[in-house]
């Protein structure tokens, strides 16, 4: 089989990529290497001849048309977005163009590339998307894939529109799709942006380590690599048209998840004195933050077999080891744009 990936050198794609590799699979990386993409993410499958780059953006129609004459793939998974909420609350415009501009055409693509071809029924998109669609859960309750949405920021209003398309595609034109919603990835590769990295980092710096408004809401983390695992049998044995959320059945409110990364590293790398918990500090709250995500995987588990195999402790221990370890790859992505600031403020339309 023969993937197209888009998203290849973001965190949850290389994942993917990564793993598809290792399994025998072949694998088009398609990424436009925009701020939160680094290619040294797939740098250990790059020399596979399984493996090919093309640089393009979604937003690029006729880029996407050569790619798919140019690779024949066997099926899509689209990964490509936008994906941080805080940049999203900042600067809405690019999520709106890339995360539904963008999907609508590679659907398109994917639409007349199956459909010239037959329309084959091995065929396959599958489009990854996220739990943030759902919007906040109360102290009860689980995220079903019947629950309706309810979008509460400018990122997971245009990933809830790009699984409308996704799906309206598949009943207007009946292109085979499966779609999943994932609960919040961590991991290895992770951009610096996203609060297990920043934490680790700023730990790591000397810097204070924020924790948004009294860190009570609550986040169900997977494993990145329990997630890529979980997306290629979705993509194999999924039924067409369903969706399946992926989650990690690892409920934390996010300051019991800092103290738990502080604890850690005051193990492995102790501090002169003192623990990095003292650099915890709590400051503004996201504007819009949602209080709780927690998925109900019964679907992926019941029908697919499908069960995370690492639990929040040991993902953390073994995240923030790779982060010890990999200090070449996060050093140089700190001069990119934004990343060590704090994002997510600007609600006032005059500043």
């Amino acid at each position: 089989m023969k993937i197209l990936v888009t998203g290849g050198a973001g965190f949850i794609g290389s994942a993917v990529i990564r793993t598809a590799i290792r399994r025998g699979l072949s694998v088009v990386n398609v990424d436009a290497l925009t701020y939160a993409a680094c290619l040294d993410n797939v740098a250990t499958v790059s020399g596979d001849p399984r493996y090919a780059f093309e640089q393009a953006d979604i937003r690029d129609k006729e880029a996407l048309m050569r790619i798919f004459e140019a690779h024949q793939p066997d099926a899509v998974m689209h990964l490509a977005a936008e994906s941080h909420v805080d940049r999203s609350i900042d600067g809405p415009s690019d999520f709106i163009d890339t995360n539904i501009g963008g999907t609508f055409n590679l659907l398109e693509v994917a639409r007349h590339y199956w459909e010239q071809r037959g329309k084959p029924e091995t065929f396959k998109f599958h489009h990854v998307s996220t739990d943030e669609v759902f919007g906040s859960l109360g102290e009860t309750g689980y995220f079903t894939e019947n629950t309706p949405y309810d979008p509460r920021s400018p990122y997971s209003a245009s990933k809830a529109a790009s699984d409308h398309l996704v799906r309206a595609w598949h009943e207007t034109y009946g292109l085979p799709i499966v779609l999943t919603n994932c609960s919040n990835n961590y991991g290895p590769y992770h951009f610096p942006e996203k609060l297990i990295p920043v934490v680790i980092l700023n730990a790591l710096a000397g810097k204070s380590i924020p924790v948004y408004g009294n860190g009570e809401n609550v986040r169900d983390w997977l494993y990145v690599e329990d997630h890529a695992d979980a997306l290629l049998l979705v993509l194999s044995k999924g039924q067409n048209g369903r969706c399946y959320n992926i989650g990690g059945e690892n409920e934390r409110r996010n300051i019991d998840l800092v103290n738990s990364i502080c604890a850690i590293l005051d193990e492995k790398r102790p501090k002169t004195a003192g623990s990095y918990a003292d650099q915890i500090t709590f400051v503004e709250d996201r504007p819009g933050h949602d209080q709780r995500y927690s998925i109900d995987p019964a679907r992926v588990r019941e029908e697919l077999g499908w069960r995370p195999s690492v639990s929040v402790e040991e993902g953390l221990k073994r995240t923030v080891q790779w982060y010890l370890d990999n200090e070449p790859w996060w050093r140089k992505l700190q001069s990119r744009s934004g990343v060590g600031e704090r994002l997510g403020t600007k609600v006032d339309a005059a500043q």
